[in-house]
């Protein structure tokens, strides 16, 4: 799946972070746009603009329970010298057959109702008797009263203007109108204004499916009774939460013993419902032949120029690394380390922008920042590697939590950002300005 540059480098090669996610990066392509139902095409990414087909609202009508009129019959109506008009019947909302307003007229009108002809106003009810005779209708009288209980007349207590309450046709969006933008990631406010002009279909970018394999005899599944020398499988869960946080459509497979057969067999059967494969554990020396000859006999990929490459990254924790595409239909996959905070650091710089660019977004990175560091003691990294410590991010600073070892899956709970070390930095000190990628 790697470029013939970037294989030339040899087994031996030490890859920066840049390299190895560029190489993932002009390597992942964006899904093939499908049409999805609306509530199907939730978190997915508009492949094209969505054009108005009819003005929204698409007549005018009331935004208050009142009585539609004509200015002149409200002009000067007070308290004292009310406006008496006759009520010709009630306007529903969804109603068809309108009823005109003339001269000294009057129609009951409901929230949403098509503003009748002939009027030119709302007036609430609260500024009326609802006809009733009674005064101005205030309280739980103005909200209960019902469209049924006053014939005749009505007073009016207050004039209106022109069009008052009154939503004008295609005051939100006009026919022509460009509702979205191709690009448009389709969340809870987009797909209502999709349904309410009336799309119940969209062509869109799916979510990736994701399937996420952990590996290790070691491993338990929470909830059963761990044995000697065993651990919880805690990987398998945070990459698959992490997946669905990208977006993607996420699967979680339960762990692998390090077993090649075993271990080739599962992923052969995940394929099926993979845009994605995830694999945690066994890329560091001891296990590394274990997964290396899985991953290198998967389909027929051999035979199409597929395979997956291990490689060693020069950055802290996450050195170990693998990337590459198996299955007929190269299906990506990357490697990833299994120490929990080794794993979850190289979900979020590699696994999440590869999930993003198969959406086909053109922001695949999490957001980042610079801050100060505030920390009792310096910072020491390793040279010629790049750093990621987790820190906790607030109003322009940042601060460390845990120490740099690999296992601390509690202090990476606490985390919201990661802070950046560069290669060519061995000390920090506290003030000192820092990059950090935020994670929240």
């Amino acid at each position: 799946m790697s470029s013939a540059a970037t294989r030339a480098t040899g087994p031996d090669h030490l890859w920066s972070v840049d390299e190895h996610l560029e190489d993932i990066l002009t390597t992942v392509r964006p899904l093939e746009p499908i049409e999805l139902n609306l509530l199907d095409a939730q978190g997915c990414v508009l492949v094209e603009d969505v054009t108005v087909p009819v003005s929204l609202p698409p007549f005018d009508n009331s935004s208050m329970d009142g009585y539609a009129v004509r200015v002149a019959d409200v002009a000067g109506a007070s308290e004292e010298f009310p406006a008496v008009l006759d009520v010709v019947g009630d306007v529903a909302a969804g109603q068809a057959d309108l009823l005109h307003v003339g001269p000294g007229q009057a129609a009951r009108i409901m929230t949403g109702a098509p503003l009748p002809p002939g009027a030119e106003t709302v007036v609430p009810v609260e500024w009326t008797d609802g006809g009733l005779g009674e005064g101005p209708v205030t309280g739980m009288r103005a909200r209960s009263l019902s469209p049924e209980g006053a014939e005749g007349h009505v007073h009016v207590y207050r004039s209106a203007q022109a069009r008052a309450h009154v939503r004008a046709k295609g005051s939100d969006v006009k026919a022509g109108d460009r509702a979205l933008e191709a690009g448009t990631v389709l969340g809870p406010p987009q797909i209502g204004l999709l349904a309410a002009i009336g799309r119940g279909t969209v062509r869109v970018r799916p979510r990736p499916r994701v399937v996420v394999v952990s590996t290790g005899s070691e491993l338990v599944q929470p909830d059963e009774q761990l044995g000697s020398g065993q651990i919880y499988d805690s990987n398998s869960f945070a990459l698959t939460a992490a997946a669905r946080d990208a977006g993607a459509i996420a699967y979680r497979v339960g762990a692998v013993a390090d077993d090649a057969e075993t271990l080739r067999s599962t992923i052969e059967d995940q394929l099926v419902r993979a845009d994605l494969m995830v694999t945690t554990g066994g890329v560091s020396v001891g296990a590394y032949d274990v997964v290396k000859e899985a991953l290198s006999h998967v389909g027929d990929e051999d035979e199409a120029g597929g395979g997956v490459e291990f490689r060693k990254l020069a950055m802290q924790p996450g050195k170990p690394q693998g990337f590459g595409s198996i299955g007929p239909d190269h299906t990506p996959l990357l490697a990833l380390p299994g120490n929990p905070v080794s794993s979850y650091v190289s979900f979020e710089l590699f696994v999440r922008p590869a999930i993003r660019a198969l959406m086909g977004l053109d922001d695949v990175h999490r957001p980042t920042t610079r801050a100060t560091l505030t920390a009792g003691n310096a910072l020491t990294s390793p040279k010629g590697r790049r750093q990621f410590l987790r820190g906790t991010y607030a109003d322009g600073a940042v601060t460390p939590v845990g120490g740099a070892g690999s296992h601390l899956v509690a202090a990476l709970a606490h985390a919201d950002a990661l802070i950046v070390v560069p290669e060519d930095v061995e000390s920090v000190e506290p003030g000192t300005e820092v990059e950090v990628v935020l994670l929240g």
